[in-house]
């Protein structure tokens, strides 16, 4: 083989795939199985290491293949134990993915682009503007290469990016974190946070069994248009109504996520446009502490405002809960990931 063809890497593709690649490489279909079980169940990092096929397969495999399987250029753990992972692919784009243990569940929030085009003003992601999207095998990788793989029970695509902008790769990401032949997490256990837009939630709903979260910030439309651009061309209220509306697969969640914002979106209005906003749905609301950066002049409200909103919503039998923040001393928190290091930063 040409040693300037790149090699096809595994992570990413089907068993189906996977054989089909082989067969057209002369090499048995049968290892397809093996080869996925390697990487998706065992998480080796290379075919050399696969000790259950021969040294001469793996090494005929290996002049076409590689896992995919790609380790972080660096890890960085919070005085509060989560941990913010840092990869860099084709030594170009630099994403992060961070992981969030609980006393019964360990969640890992993953990225699906590097940068975002959506330009929401609060979020240091957002005024990096869009380098590019991930690859399905790239998401995928943020779970397989990290140390604490074994015990990760939920993924989140709420990290750099968003995920109806890359709505593919986040489907086929999807696809394999659920499979059995995959990493088997319960469709129940995926979320997947979007500013809503709307065709592709549509399919998205329909491909997918996984939660979904709309990044709401206001529940009056002009003024989320200055705060989330995306609201212009698919109005918060039309995401609301489809997620109201639609077919209840078995144990999904809809949920709005409010990050609340002093003096801007935390006053009494606001609370009763969102009380109407819900009013007869069965959609949750996960309110979240807004962790400030830059010169960007918006700050959290106080903790005695989310607790009232947070009451108000639940005496209105709107689901409510208030988002412990993580990682903040290390930058892992919501709206703070930019691809850099801490010490970068």
């Amino acid at each position: 083989m040409d040693a300037h063809v790149a090699k096809i890497s595994i992570a990413g593709l089907t068993p189906d795939e996977v054989a089909d690649l082989l067969a057209a490489r002369n090499i048995d279909r049968k290892y397809a199985a093996t080869l996925t079980y390697y990487i998706y169940k065992k998480r080796i990092p290379a075919i050399a290491e696969m000790t259950g096929i021969s040294v001469r397969v793996r090494a005929e495999i290996e002049r076409y293949f590689d896992t995919g399987i790609i380790p972080p250029a660096e890890r960085l753990e919070s005085a509060d134990g989560s941990v913010k992972y840092i990869f860099t692919y084709n030594g170009e784009r630099t994403i992060e993915a961070v992981f969030i243990p609980e006393a019964r569940r360990n969640t890992l929030c993953v990225s699906t682009q590097c940068g975002c085009a959506c330009s929401c003003l609060y979020c240091r992601t957002g005024a990096m503007g869009l380098t590019g999207d991930l690859t399905a095998g790239e998401i995928v990788n943020q779970l397989l290469s990290i140390r604490e793989a074994a015990t990760v029970t939920h993924v989140v695509f709420m990290g750099m990016g968003e995920p109806l902008d890359n709505l593919a790769e986040v489907i086929r990401g999807i696809s394999i974190l659920t499979a059995e032949w995959g990493t088997a997490i319960g469709h129940s256990h995926i979320t997947v946070s979007t500013v809503g837009i709307l065709p592709a939630l549509k399919e998205l709903l329909s491909a997918t069994r996984s939660n979904i979260t709309l990044s709401l910030v206001s529940p009056v439309s002009r003024e989320r248009a200055l705060l989330v651009p995306a609201e212009r061309k698919y109005p918060a209220a039309e995401i609301i109504r489809l997620m109201r509306d639609a077919p209840q697969a078995r144990k999904r969640r809809f949920t709005v996520a409010y990050m609340m914002l002093a003096g801007i979106n935390d006053s009494d209005d606001h609370l009763n446009a969102l009380l109407r906003l819900l009013a007869g749905s069965a959609i949750r609301v996960n309110i979240l502490r807004y962790h400030p950066h830059g010169d960007l002049p918006y700050q959290t409200s106080s903790d005695e405002r989310m607790m009232y909103f947070h009451a108000r919503l639940n005496a209105a039998n709107i689901s409510t809960s208030i988002r412990k923040s993580r990682g903040e001393d290390i930058k892992a928190a919501c709206g703070l990931l930019t691809g850099k290091t801490n010490r970068a930063t």
